[in-house]
């Protein structure tokens, strides 16, 4: 798939997990990066780790991905330093378990804000630089096969319309932007071993044994994912290797949605 060296990625939700494990992946293969993250001491430690793993150049920069104008700001700042932005992955998100007849006004607000708005926000600025510089480049959003399908035994209403939300931006945006050679695509993970669904499993206190096992007898491969799956997806995603694939996702979630 070729070398990302003289390329920058930038990756928002990059301090952990999913988010890390494929900022990482861009970086092993030359990519110098730039993570955004609300976690502004986990995003510097995640950038040294990188730095001393793949010597490549990277940067940290904390921001709230909720906030448009620090947005803006900070995809300046990341501009300047590195002087071009060829990748985007948008890896920033929450989710919260919860009935939607006792979602709070608050809570709902919150994660549209998030993962709707704080993926519109990024791509658009990302989408920005790289018309001005001319060269064309490839934004990765991060949907869920929750897009697609309703979860069990578990309820989160808010977060799956999020994520169906994600994907037909996703597409939206592939077709406003190929003339100016911007491919927009986007991984859609399943059940992934991360903080954030240990998180949820955690809530459940007891129950967490038994709702993993169960979500894990809903997966053909009979296993939750690891974060350093989606290391190959990204990095193909991102190269010239994909350079006819826009408009489009690719769903990694051990087989779920086939069953």
């Amino acid at each position: 798939m070729g070398s990302f060296q003289r390329k920058v990625a930038v990756v928002t939700g990059g301090a952990r997990g999913l988010g890390y494990e494929m900022m990482l992946g861009l970086a092993e293969n030359g990519a110098s990066v730039a993570c955004i993250d609300i976690l502004k001491e986990t995003g510097t430690k995640a950038i040294e780790c990188i730095q001393q793993k793949c010597s490549v150049q990277a940067s940290s920069w904390a921001c709230n991905v909720t906030d448009d104008k620090a947005v803006s700001n900070v995809f300046d700042q990341i501009f300047q330093k590195h002087g071009r932005i060829d990748i985007l992955v948008t890896a920033a998100g929450i989710n919260k378990m919860c009935p939607a007849i006792e979602y709070t006004a608050v809570d709902f607000r919150t994660i549209f804000d998030v993962n709707v708005n704080g993926t519109f926000f990024c791509v658009q600025q990302a989408a920005k630089r790289m018309m001005e510089k001319g060269t064309g480049g490839s934004i990765i959003t991060i949907a869920s096969m929750s897009a697609h399908i309703t979860n069990r035994p578990q309820c989160h209403a808010p977060y799956n319309a999020t994520k169906a939300a994600v994907l037909q931006l996703t597409k939206s945006l592939a077709c406003e932007w190929a003339p100016h050679n911007i491919r927009v695509t986007a991984i859609s993970p399943g059940y992934f071993d991360t903080e954030m669904n240990q998180a949820i499993l955690d809530q459940q206190g007891e129950g967490g044994k038994a709702l993993r096992k169960e979500w894990e007898s809903l997966v053909p491969k009979g296993r939750m994912g690891m974060p350093h799956e989606l290391k190959g997806v990204v990095v193909f995603l991102a190269s010239e290797a994909a350079s006819y694939v826009t408009g489009t996702e690719v769903i990694v979630d051990g087989g779920y949605t086939a069953w």
